[in-house]
């Protein structure tokens, strides 16, 4: 499921569509994937996006008009229209509010998937399913926690992210910040909260593991006698996940003694380019770093003598806080990080597109790339927009531009970096004694 999902995805969150209902709380109950499948994001998680968000109503509808294909072309080709019914039945749950019948709908899809023959999976095409919905390996769910539990007690941290289908991702970057955070803060329950219900149907239907939408998050501690919450986004910026974040948040703060937002990875936005501050600065040197040791160099410099470069593979966005990206290119060459690079899927801002970016690195002479993405979770984007075989990957362009030497790419969050994970805990922080 290539970036054609990612980007229904990523668009709804971007459009301000929040997951509904509550619909029944679920104990923790993290099963065993027999095989995964690609899904996200916002986020991006990378979520390429441009697609608007299939509503309730539309996703019934194209499901309805799928089942009436599967049942006339029964006698034509009964593995397709078994297929078909299983396609049908994953677009009814690529939604983005959560239904009555969302539990019984994600059960009856991993069903029918598990009765098909491994050729009838093959054949399995729907407006967004593919044989990647349940059949791509992301990793063991088992090992992530959704933290659904309750028993909260007073004092709640809600980290609150896009969310990812990947399960090594989700339990390394999303569960290592949750970690981070429970370990900083002993006397406070952590709990989480994806916004992305495409996502959580997604996790639901393939691997048996509940994770609350933000209303379902929110009820959770007023149920339990929360009294003072803090919620601790993952996202990057003040863009649109984080207003409607915020504007979730408003409906429920009557209902508790104290409601405190922290900031974002990167802080506060700032009016143009050259506006930075401490933690942008923090976030350019961690994770340049990172891809510096990940990459066998002894220092940035050192890499750029051998002639290579890095690129930080962001998401983008049309909100206005899409800034955000330019000022990280102006902090990594205060820092004076010559050869680091600020991209996005998005293209937005424009001098952020990648045939852009191709452009800069090869005027500044580097023959060698490494690519890494500048995102919390290593998602659909870093596997499939970073990192895939299509043509449009970034990995693809930067190949077939014929420029450079070699193009590498690190499949790695941010959220797996501990001293990223120790800003979001010092953000914490601030939002307790505010």
């Amino acid at each position: 499921m290539k970036a054609k999902i990612v980007s229904v995805l990523c668009a709804a969150a971007l459009a301000g569509t929040m997951m509904a209902g509550c619909g029944g709380s679920k104990a923790s109950s993290a099963s065993s994937a027999s095989s995964a499948a690609s899904s996200e994001t916002a986020s991006a998680g990378s979520s390429a996006e441009t697609a608007k968000a299939p509503t309730e109503e539309t996703a019934s509808a194209s499901s309805s008009e799928t089942v009436a294909a599967a049942s006339t072309s029964t006698s034509e080709n009964p593995d397709q229209a078994a297929a078909d019914k299983v396609a049908a039945l994953i677009d009814k749950i690529y939604v983005q509010e959560r239904t009555d019948t969302t539990d019984e709908d994600c059960k009856a899809a991993k069903e029918a998937w598990d009765a098909l023959t491994d050729a009838q999976k093959a054949l399995v095409q729907g407006e967004n399913a593919d044989p990647d919905y349940f059949g791509r390996d992301t990793g063991d769910a088992s090992a992530d926690d959704p933290l659904n539990a309750d028993d909260i007690g007073e004092n709640e941290i809600l980290v609150c992210s896009f969310g990812t289908s990947f399960n090594n991702s989700r339990a390394q970057d999303i569960g290592g910040i949750e970690k981070a955070e429970q370990a900083a803060y002993p006397d406070w329950s952590v709990r989480r909260a994806f916004t992305a219900q495409i996502i959580i149907n997604h996790v639901e239907a393939r691997d048996g593991e509940y994770i609350d939408n933000m209303d379902q998050a929110l009820q959770r501690a007023v149920d339990n006698g929360v009294k003072n919450l803090i919620i601790q986004p993952t996202h990057l910026m003040h863009g649109a996940e984080y207003d409607e974040l915020s504007e979730a948040v408003e409906g429920y703060k009557d209902k508790f003694e104290s409601v405190k937002i922290a900031e974002p990875l990167l802080g506060e936005v700032g009016d143009d380019a050259t506006v930075i501050n401490e933690d942008k600065q923090k976030v350019a040197e961690d994770i340049t770093a990172e891809a510096v040791k990940t990459a066998g160099y002894d220092s940035l410099d050192a890499a750029a003598s051998d002639g290579t470069a890095f690129v930080f593979m962001g998401h983008g966005t049309s909100h206005e806080a899409n800034i955000t990206y330019d000022q990280m290119q102006t902090q990594m060459e205060n820092l004076g990080y010559k050869n680091v690079f600020i991209g996005t899927v998005e293209g937005k801002p424009a001098d952020t597109e990648c045939q852009a970016v191709i452009q800069k690195v090869k005027d500044a002479g580097y023959k060698k790339v490494v690519l890494r993405p500048l995102m919390v979770v290593a998602g659909d984007h870093a596997n499939n927009d970073m990192a895939g075989d299509d043509s449009d990957s970034w990995k693809s362009q930067f190949t077939d531009s014929g420029n450079f030497e070699s193009v590498d790419c690190q499949i790695a969050g941010m959220g797996e970096i501990p001293d990223i994970q120790q800003i979001y805990v010092a953000h914490t922080k601030a939002a307790m004694d505010s």
